[in-house]
């Protein structure tokens, strides 16, 4: 019997935030993400409500989305349950764009069978979510995903390569979860996992002895002279002097997230039309674009730094209205905040590269001021980590749970948009 599902609690609505988890295939490019609907409530702040309610709530949230506004071109892999599975709501999610992830607690009755059959002849696709060994219900399943998700890290200690073995299907393709290093991706890779999902990437290797490219260099160099307020001649002659900035300046002032009427040939013009607001973020982001690259935009690095910049400069415009510098910094601060991993050097090294504030050093350093609390939280619902935790940072910050999610809303829209110019 299908469950019909209730009208979204607004008492839940108002609670959610949205963590969006990159899934990145073999070659380091992103193919999907995992959108993750969690309460921001502490347990003894939250009300006992059933599950289909926050169920019914979950698939809401991700339907209502727009998923070409929040995922690009990418996937989207969104969590259902027994009570999701079966209910006639969760035809409102677009079947083209979303992968239904069979939580563990789904038990593999032959109604629920029955059902994903059903889905998959609708046209959806589906995951299989948190295997750890090859269970009965594993093993029903299995025949049926698209995708067997494989949780590295509540496995015991050398039983991965066996499992990855029994899995291993030309009818699927294995996804490692919850992969944190390096070690443990280049692990996976050699076991044939296709797909990884988790912060490895993120992670800044140290090499001894790296020095910055050239051409970062020179991009550190013109943000240093907008820093300064060189004069517009300076600035002019700086890009002039690098061939790849001028080419890529001249390709983003002439693309539809610029909005220019007719076409601009010549450096003096681009960087007018752009201005130097505009002329400094967009430098900041063009440091995670690989040269040469046909699919820069699937760069997983370039988008978090730029979701990152962009949640920043929003939470600054809501808890500070009307202090556009103020958030500009909020900007650079979330987009430097990779930049030791861009450049597999520490960060105060990084620093030592191009003049900032001193509430920008503080927050990259030492997570402290509030440019620090603020990358502190975006860092912790990346992870999805403690909600409790969370709770705490969201009141440290003045912010309710629902004026965060629309911030959020908002970061990963204008990202998808503007990054595709850069």
């Amino acid at each position: 019997m299908m469950i019909a599902p209730p009208t979204m609690p607004s008492k839940l609505a108002d609670n959610f935030f949205l963590a969006r988890q990159p899934i990145l295939n073999r070659g380091q490019r992103l193919v999907a993400y995992e959108l993750l609907f969690r309460d921001a409530r502490t347990r003894n702040e939250a009300d006992v409500t059933d599950d289909a309610e926050a169920t019914a709530t979950v698939i809401a949230h991700a339907s209502e989305l727009g998923m070409e506004h929040v995922v690009g071109d990418q996937m989207a892999f969104v969590n259902v349950d027994a009570i999701g599975l079966m209910s006639d709501f969760i035809r409102f999610l677009p079947n083209d764009k979303v992968i239904l992830e069979i939580l563990e607690t789904v038990k593999a009755t032959p109604e629920i069978l029955d059902r994903i059959r059903e889905l998959k002849q609708a046209g959806f696709k589906f995951a299989l979510d948190d295997v750890i060994g090859h269970s009965e219900d594993v093993q029903k399943f299995q025949p049926l995903c698209d995708v067997i998700k494989v949780d590295i890290k509540d496995m015991q200690p050398g039983t991965l390569p066996a499992l990855a073995r029994v899995l291993k299907n030309p009818r699927q393709k294995l996804l490692a979860e919850k992969v944190e290093t390096i070690e443990e991706f280049q692990e996976c890779m050699e076991l044939g996992f296709e797909y990884f999902q988790g912060y490895y990437f993120a992670r800044p290797v140290i090499l001894s002895g790296k020095k910055i490219s050239p051409s970062q260099r020179s991009v550190l160099h013109l943000l240093d002279l907008l820093n300064t307020d060189a004069s517009s001649h300076e600035i002019e002659r700086s890009v002039k002097h690098d061939a790849l900035i001028t080419l890529n300046l001249l390709r983003l002032v002439n693309t539809p997230a610029v909005g220019a009427r007719y076409r601009i040939n010549s450096v003096g013009h681009a960087l007018m039309v752009l201005g130097r607001r505009q002329l400094k973020r967009w430098l900041q982001i063009l440091l995670y674009v690989k040269t040469g690259s046909a699919q820069e935009f699937t760069s997983p690095l370039l988008q978090l730094a730029t979701t990152r910049g962009k949640t920043m400069e929003l939470m600054v415009e809501h808890l500070r209205p009307g202090q556009r510098v103020s958030a500009d910094i909020g900007f650079t601060v979330g987009v430097m905040s990779l930049m030791d991993t861009l450049f597999s050097i520490h960060m105060r090294d990084v620093l030592e590269s191009v003049n900032v504030l001193d509430e920008v050093r503080a927050a990259l350093l030492h997570r402290s001021g509030d440019y620090g609390s603020m990358l502190n939280l975006i860092e912790h619902i990346e992870r999805d980590r403690d909600g409790k935790q969370l709770a705490q940072l969201l009141h440290q910050l003045a912010l309710t749970p629902a004026e965060l999610y629309d911030i959020q809303l908002a970061a990963i829209e204008w990202v998808t948009e503007y990054t595709r110019g850069v």
